[in-house]
């Protein structure tokens, strides 16, 4: 059963829609399944998602996406039964993959905001809900198919069986090790930047302007600023730590926090409201400009770094673990990993665009030169060297070289498998009621409408 979280991240920007307006209808409900309606403008809105996405249906889209979401609201309706819960970690953790999958398909946080006509908070506080949405759906899931196993033998019998034409393609996947450096801003850069927060701390408190006028006209963090500055709600543990310390400290609304430096720049914060072990604030971030001639200081240094472990003075993992200044990789010898499948293995397209361009060029084992880039997370430019450790160039799956990835078509048959009985059972059990409008459908599950 392929519910995974795609189809929730086509539903993911739904517009918040009014079923009724003062006097006219301004929205239809088109199925309702158990007590939950399902509207025609999600509908609406998954389908755009979906042909922005390049899906391509074999049937109607609009028979196959609400016949979708309504497959999940079986499985959301006996998550609640069962107390499937998540964690708020887990939902945040999602957010942030799914606002990196649209800036990457994109191009950038604005482009983000301009194609769904939405600020970056507006977008993050509708990604949070139907994030929860689709971790409930994946953790009752698998409830329901936990406890399947395969045995060798059923996957070797399944990979005899297949025709030549339907042995599955294995993609080109590389492991990539990164060592990263941060140019060296200059002092009075530096000092601009903290002068020119303080003066507009001072203009807020004499009244002159508004926190949020000056963070949409100057904020660096252009998802917020398009807000006025303001943030979703964050608990301590989802922010930079220098900044959530500051703004976890804050009490009155009316003033405005010391400059914070955190990974990101320059903040000065004012507290919104707090809300138990959560708060939302706004912001103005502000990032120091990197001069050329510091960028070219820190290319140099990591060229200099590769070319000591091509000599053999020490290995790049040990370099990456004292030198590297990339905090999420150094204490993993600089081994990147890959968010969307929690693995350290990477199809090319998932990989950073500048490093993907340089990987793409190279032999096992070798180091790159040093090149500049910009990460989506913290937006700020630095200087990388990477070494490819490893690469599987794309193949006709085999029996001895691929056995974990057929022995997981196997378990992904099985469990589609006792998924698809699980929502037939459902279905006789649930009340369902489709528009008269909507019901001229070839459904995959025949039986929503009941006889």
């Amino acid at each position: 059963m392929n519910f995974k979280f795609v189809v929730l991240c086509a539903l993911a920007l739904l517009a918040g829609s009014t079923v009724y307006g003062q006097d006219n209808v301004i929205d239809e409900v088109v199925w309702v399944v158990g007590d939950e309606a399902i509207l025609k403008s999600e509908v609406e809105e998954a389908r755009m998602s979906a042909a922005y996405e390049g899906r391509k249906f074999d049937r109607d889209p609009y028979c196959v996406i609400p016949e979708e979401i309504a497959v999940q609201k079986l499985f959301l309706h006996q998550a609640a039964l069962d107390s499937i819960e998540v964690s708020e970690n887990e939902v945040i953790q999602r957010v942030d993959q799914m606002m990196n999958m649209y800036v990457a398909n994109i191009g950038s946080h604005e482009k983000v905001e301009e194609y769904f006509k939405k600020t970056s908070s507006q977008i993050r506080e509708t990604l949070r809900d139907n994030a929860r949405e689709g971790l409930k759906v994946q953790g009752m899931q698998r409830k329901l198919v936990g406890e399947i196993k395969v045995t060798p033998a059923e996957v070797r019998r399944y990979f005899r069986d297949l025709p030549q034409d339907s042995i599955p393609y294995v993609p080109t996947m590389v492991e990539v090790q990164i060592m990263t450096q941060q140019p060296k801003v200059p002092l009075d850069e530096i000092e601009d930047v903290k002068r020119r927060l303080r003066e507009y701390t001072d203009r807020i408190n004499k009244g002159e302007t508004s926190f949020s006028t000056l963070a949409r006209l100057y904020s660096e963090d252009r998802g917020s600023a398009l807000n006025g500055g303001e943030m979703p709600f964050y608990g301590r543990g989802q922010l930079d730590p220098a900044f959530a310390n500051v703004a976890f400290n804050l009490q009155d609304p009316t003033k405005i926090s010391k400059i914070v430096e955190s990974e990101f720049g320059f903040h000065i914060i004012q507290l919104m409201e707090k809300r138990g072990d959560r708060i939302k604030a706004r912001h103005i971030l502000l990032k120091p400009h990197i001069p050329e001639e510091a960028l070219l200081n820190a290319n140099a240094r990591l060229d200099s770094i590769a070319d000591d472990i091509r000599a053999g003075k020490f290995t790049f993992e040990e370099a990456a673990a004292i030198l590297s200044q990339d905090k999420d990789t150094r204490n993993n010898h600089g081994l990147l990993p890959n968010p969307y499948n929690n693995t350290s293995k990477f199809e090319m397209q998932e990989l950073p665009p500048e490093i993907a361009k340089v990987v793409d060029k190279m032999k096992v084992g070798e180091i790159s030169e040093a090149f500049t880039m910009i990460p989506q997370k913290t937006g700020k430019e630095e200087c990388v060297i990477v070494k490819l450790k490893s690469r599987v160039n794309g193949h006709k799956a085999t029996i001895a070289d691929d056995y974990q990835n057929l022995k997981e078509i196997v378990l992904e048959r099985r469990r589609d498998e006792v998924l698809e009985k699980w929502i037939r059972e459902k279905q006789k059990h649930t009340y369902v009621r489709i528009n008269d409008n909507w019901k001229n459908c070839t459904f995959k599950y025949p039986g929503w409408i009941k006889d």
